[in-house]
């Protein structure tokens, strides 16, 4: 089985339990991946739907188990829990099954640079200051979801590939593109205040690469919309993954190798 290697890998707003989490596709992921550090940076198990439509599914199961495989068979796995999972805050500085949970981490990649990793909606003034104003927000966003979730049945069907319309949606909506600029020069001016060269990120959806007064911004993205993840490379070097849209070239590109505990197919 080809193997991805890396020396890090960042991920956020995986959503298990509920209908729109892309399970499958992660655990596609996690079975060819191979690195050093994996840090979870929030949203990993969404709590907030446990409330009202808890969806929690083989698949979903079958993901948490990847993930302690690998910490424990010498993955350093690291947690900083976001708002949907935000319970798990009250277990930071502790190590479960071999997961340090933390309110947020630093990473020195191999070329010396210093990462903020934070899960983010700290950033978002939307979540801090008024929960009526979010909840309206998300209550929205859910029925994109639902419409997304439609739609890509159909394509599907049609034996079309996957697309997010909710991303789409969020690239052309002034407000949305306006909530998301505000968002990351939030989340890279704490980063130049606290002399970090940049900051890993997700909370927003919003997968992105990019300078910012100088700092290096990182987004996640999610396994919701884009299936996407960061990465750091042995020499240093940050790059953006979108899972689907690049699954066989990247699988292409890789080095075939037997599976090593926590990637059995």
């Amino acid at each position: 089985m080809p193997v991805l290697r890396y020396r890090s890998v960042f991920i956020s707003d995986l959503h298990l339990g509920t209908k729109d989490a892309h399970s499958e596709q992660l655990l596609d992921f996690l079975r060819h991946l191979q690195c050093d550090h994996l840090y979870l940076l929030g949203d990993v198990i969404d709590l907030w739907k446990a409330r009202s439509g808890w969806n929690w599914s083989p698949l979903s199961h079958n993901v948490m188990h990847m993930i302690l495989d690998k910490a424990r068979n010498g993955t350093k796995v690291t947690y900083v829990p976001g708002n949907h999972d935000e319970s798990f805050r009250g277990y930071v500085d502790t190590v479960f099954e071999g997961i340090h949970i933390a309110m947020e981490a630093e990473h020195i990649t191999s070329d010396g640079r210093r990462f903020l990793l934070v899960h983010g909606d700290e950033f978002d003034n939307a979540v801090r200051h008024s929960r009526i104003l979010h909840a309206l927000g998300s209550w929205a966003y859910d029925v994109l979801l639902i419409v997304n979730r439609w739609q890509n049945n159909y394509r599907r069907r049609c034996g079309l590939g996957y697309w997010s319309l909710a991303g789409y949606l969020k690239q052309r909506a002034g407000q949305a593109r306006r909530h998301i600029n505000n968002y990351e020069h939030a989340a890279a001016h704490e980063a130049m205040n606290r002399g970090f060269d940049g900051i890993v990120c997700g909370h927003v959806h919003h997968a992105a690469c990019r300078e910012i007064q100088g700092v290096e911004y990182f987004n996640t993205g999610d396994w919701v919309e884009s299936c996407s993840a960061i990465v750091e490379h042995s020499d240093g070097r940050m790059q953006l993954l979108h899972w689907p849209l690049e699954r066989e070239a990247l699988l292409d590109n890789a080095m075939p190798c037997r599976p090593v505990a926590g990637l059995a197919a």
